[in-house]
C-alpha cells in the first residue's frame, strides 16, 4: 500500500467536518494538521490500514509528542482530535471497535484569562482616540481606533470582526450581525463610543481604501483587501505599546476584558454567554473566577486584617 494510504479517508473526514458538522475553516485546518501528523506517525510505525490504527499506536503518538516537547495543551487537543476521528471511523463502519474511547488526555492546568483592568482599558481607548501617530495616515488612525473600540465594546472574536460587512451594522439600533463559530449568527450591541468611532471610519476613512478588491468588507487594509487576523493583532500590539504601563494582551484578551468588565458591572451570566456566542455556560463561567480573583486582590490590599 502507498505511503499516503490515508489521504482519501482524511479527505472524507474533512468533508464531514465542513458539511455535516459545519465547522469553521480554522477548526477544520487544525483537525487536518493534527490528523496528518497522527497518520504519518502511524505509517512510520508500519500501519498500512485503518484496522491497525489501534490504542497502542495512539498512545505511542501522544508519548512521541511529549518527548518532542509539545505542550500539555497541544497533546490534550490532539488526543481529542484522535478520539473524534476514530469515533467517526467506527460510525462509518471503517473500523469495528473504537480505540479512542480508552485514550485519555493529560490534565491541563487551567489558567485565568488575561484581562485589562477597567482603567487600563479606558487608557487604551483614550490613547487610540487621540489619533496622533505621525507615522500613519489619518485614515489608518481612524480605522485602528474603530477596531479597538468595537472589539472592547462588544467582546466579539477577532475572526468575527474581520468578517464583518457594511450591511451587518444596524446604525439605528447600535447592533451588528455576527457570524460566529459553527456559522452561527447572533446580534451583538455596542455602545456610543464604538458607534462614533466606526461611523467616523466609514465616513472619513474607508473610502480612501476602497478598490475593486474591497467588495462589502467593513474593515479594509491599505491595499483595499479585507483585514486579516494577523493585521488586527499588530494593530492592538502597537496600540498597547503606547501606554505608560504597557501590558501584553492579544485581540482575544480584549474579548476577555469585555466579558469580565460586563460581569463586574452586574451583567447576568447568561446574557454575557449570549453576547459572546458561547455554546456552553461553563465557558462563560470562567470570567466569574476572574472577578472573584480581582475581588480577592482588592480585599488583600485594602482590608487591615486581610
Amino acid at each position: 500500500m502507498s505511503k499516503d494510504w490515508f489521504s482519501k479517508i482524511l479527505e472524507d473526514f474533512i468533508d464531514y467536518l465542513a458539511g455535516e458538522k459545519n465547522r469553521s475553516e480554522n477548526t477544520i485546518r487544525t483537525y487536518k494538521t493534527d490528523l496528518e501528523l497522527l497518520l504519518q506517525f502511524a505509517t512510520n510505525q508500519s500501519v498500512k490500514n485503518l484496522q491497525d490504527l489501534d490504542l497502542s499506536v495512539l498512545r505511542l503518538w501522544l508519548a512521541d509528542l511529549k518527548q518532542r516537547g509539545s505542550s500539555t495543551a497541544t497533546i490534550a487537543r490532539r488526543s481529542s482530535t484522535a478520539r473524534v476521528f476514530t469515533k467517526w471511523l467506527t460510525q462509518k463502519g471503517h473500523i469495528k471497535t473504537d480505540p479512542g474511547t480508552r485514550l485519555t488526555s493529560p490534565k491541563i492546568n487551567k489558567t485565568l484569562p488575561n484581562v485589562l483592568g477597567q482603567k487600563q482599558a479606558k487608557d487604551l481607548m483614550d490613547s487610540s482616540a487621540k489619533l496622533d501617530d505621525e507615522f500613519d495616515s489619518i485614515e489608518i488612525r481612524f480605522r485602528d481606533h474603530a477596531i479597538l473600540e468595537l472589539l472592547y465594546a462588544s467582546g466579539i472574536r477577532v475572526g468575527e470582526l474581520v468578517g464583518l460587512n457594511l450591511k451587518d451594522i444596524d446604525w439605528s439600533r447600535n447592533t451588528m450581525r455576527v457570524i460566529g463559530k459553527g456559522n452561527k449568527e447572533r446580534v451583538v450591541p455596542f455602545g456610543k463610543p464604538a458607534q462614533e468611532a466606526v461611523s467616523k471610519y466609514v465616513e472619513l476613512a474607508r473610502t480612501k481604501f476602497v478598490n475593486e478588491k474591497s467588495n462589502i468588507a467593513l474593515f479594509l487594509g491599505s491595499r483595499g483587501n479585507r483585514l486579516d487576523v494577523r493585521q488586527v493583532r499588530r494593530i492592538i500590539t502597537k496600540a498597547i505599546s503606547k501606554l505608560d504601563e504597557a501590558v501584553n494582551i492579544s485581540p482575544h484578551d480584549l474579548r476577555h476584558s469585555a466579558a469580565t468588565h460586563m460581569l463586574e458591572g452586574g451583567a447576568d451570566l447568561r446574557i454575557v454567554q449570549e453576547l459572546l456566542g458561547h455554546s456552553s455556560l461553563a465557558t462563560t463561567q470562567k470570567y466569574t473566577h476572574v472577578t472573584i480573583e480581582r475581588l480577592r486582590e482588592v480585599f488583600a490590599k485594602a482590608h487591615p486584617r486581610a
